[in-house]
């Protein structure tokens, strides 16, 4: 009896192991046949972008277990559920108490030409703001110039200070800049900070934060990240935008972080970065500066839920301005001074890397200009869509400044058949890049552009880290999106759209100068690099809107 059993119990031992050692290898690859088959599924219902869903689905199967975690991770642009709530719920505090006080967001296109109608509406669907007029504006060329400018807002602010950066680096004249937020704090200014977590990591663990709050400056961190939060929303997804306003009336935006260059990644081998700042002034009612300040406000109500209730305090007890203890938008005579004292031609020219020498340039008044902030799940893809439209309707001449260079095939092919039709393209970029793949991206649609006539300027006088459009000398982007699917698709930005020719001519009078510092890529040249390099560039072209 016992010799049967153990018999059994030896045959039953001998059909496990055997079924462990195929029908277990069947199983798993039944499962990951069906798991591919569901991700692609998935990835082709959900990625409205081709490019992305197909580099998405080449990453899944050539690296399956790295391909499905990216993809559960940083597939899909999740902002996060609670977030989303939070900001519908501060935009909609905001538009009721615009309502309320008679301030209209939405208007103002008739200023406009006719043929730039229709690009101005496309930023005032998504986002609500229309077309504002009679600003005075900047051109500020240099670092120095932005931090002294900045510097003496804050230190003249009666009111309010908002800021919103991706990057701040506390070395330094930033330094001098938070000196100067302490001191307006501590005379009773009103000063609010949003900045990126992942962005501005090293500046929560320094000194620097610890003092600001310790003086009274309301320092906010904008989309914290987690192990936990991972999994319900995109860490990846990032706050790139850079914005300042003083008093409500007084605006700052660009490419310009809170960063002094000589103390910035200097450990790329990019050289000092090079950036470029708009300072806006304007008395009206509705302005960009307003605009701003109602993109800060709700960026800022959106973070917790205990920002979205002091919002909804501030609001309630709203009387004509955003985020102001004591409202005095008619007392002009507060402002008189701070105008009367803007220094406008008083700097020398200065002088950036490798030489490159820009005039500093005067205030433009009466300019004309549209705010358009974008974010992911809330504006869809309004500088995309604004900027694809404006380069199809170019005739003259279009010039683009972008350090960061890997767009989709629409995009590249708006530029290839502007070049074709007779328009002067010109793209100004780095020569050299802080990312590896962005720089081997980049360089798989040089061809293209080379073979269709794009003038391709590769500057050699540091990370040229501005970011502007140029169309027909009489509209421009001005911001802080880089040329990228990033830009477009995940990371909240905000770009300015100038009608004015005279500060147009400004932004390209800035361009004309980078072109001074710069090595202009020949077609020749380009053929000759050896196969094995063109087709490494392109095999990264395939990853490129992941980038």
């Amino acid at each position: 009896m016992e010799a049967k059993t153990i018999e059994a119990l030896s045959t039953t031992e001998q059909q496990v192991a055997a079924w462990s050692w195929t029908d277990f290898a069947g199983l798993g690859l039944m499962f990951h046949i069906i798991l591919m088959i569901v991700m692609t599924l998935r990835i082709v219902s959900v990625q409205r972008n081709i490019g992305v869903a197909i580099a998405w689905i080449a990453v899944l199967f050539t690296l399956p277990i790295f391909g499905l975690i990216a993809y559960v991770l940083v597939g899909e642009p999740m902002i996060g559920r609670r977030y989303r709530q939070r900001m519908d719920q501060a935009r909609l505090l905001m538009n009721e108490m615009a309502q309320r006080e008679r301030l209209v967001f939405d208007e103002g296109q008739e200023v406009l030409p006719t043929h730039y109608r229709g690009v101005s509406q496309i930023g005032t669907r998504w986002t609500g703001f229309g077309v504002f007029s009679d600003h005075d504006m900047q051109l500020l060329t240099h670092v120095n110039i932005i931090f002294k400018r900045l510097i003496d807002d804050i230190n003249a602010a009666q009111r309010t200070i908002l800021m919103e950066f991706y990057i701040m680096y506390p070395k330094g004249q930033v330094l001098d800049v938070i000196e100067a937020l302490m001191a307006a704090a501590q005379r009773g200014i009103e000063c609010h900070i949003l900045i990126d977590s992942v962005g501005s990591f090293s500046f929560f663990n320094s000194n620097a934060h610890r003092k600001l709050e310790k003086a009274g400056v309301f320092v906010h961190q904008s989309l914290p990240v987690g192990l936990f939060k991972t999994l319900f929303k995109r860490s990846d997804l990032r706050n790139h935008r850079k914005i300042v306003v003083i008093d409500e009336y007084i605006g700052y935006i660009g490419s310009f972080n809170l960063v002094d260059p000589k103390f910035f990644k200097q450990n790329k081998d990019v050289g000092e970065w090079i950036d470029v700042a708009i300072r806006s002034v304007s008395d009206n009612n509705i302005s960009i500066a307003t605009a701003m300040a109602k993109v800060v406000v709700t960026d800022i109500g959106a973070e917790n839920s205990d920002n979205l209730d002091a919002l909804h305090q501030r609001v309630n007890s709203y009387t004509r301005k955003l985020y102001v203890r004591n409202p005095t938008i008619n007392d002009l005579n507060s402002r008189i001074k701070v105008l009367d004292d803007a220094p406008e031609n008083t700097e020398l020219p200065c002088t950036g890397a490798m030489s490159t020498v820009i005039a500093q340039m005067p205030v433009v008044k009466g300019v004309v200009a549209q705010l358009i902030p974008s974010a992911p799940q809330v504006t869809a893809h309004v500088i995309y869509s604004t900027l694809v439209t404006a380069l199809h309707r170019a005739n003259h001449c279009i010039c683009i400044t972008t350090p960061y260079f890997v767009p989709d095939e629409a995009l590249s092919s708006a530029l290839v058949t502007a070049a074709k039709r007779g328009v002067k393209v010109t793209l100004i970029i780095p020569e050299k890049v802080d990312s590896f793949l962005v720089q081997h991206a980049s360089q798989a649609y040089y061809q293209e552009l080379l073979e269709a006539g794009v003038t391709i300027a590769l500057f050699k006088g540091g990370l040229l880290h501005a970011k502007t459009v140029v169309i027909d000398d009489d509209y421009c982007l001005f911001g802080t999106v880089n040329i990228d699917m990033r830009s477009f698709y995940l990371n909240m930005e905000v770009s300015l759209a100038i009608y004015t020719p005279e500060m147009v001519a400004q932004v390209a009078a800035c361009q004309e100068s980078y072109l001074q510092s710069c090595r202009f890529l020949g077609l020749d040249e380009w053929q000759q690099r050896h196969k094995a390099e063109r087709l490494f560039d392109n095999v990264i072209r395939l990853f490129s809107p992941l980038l």
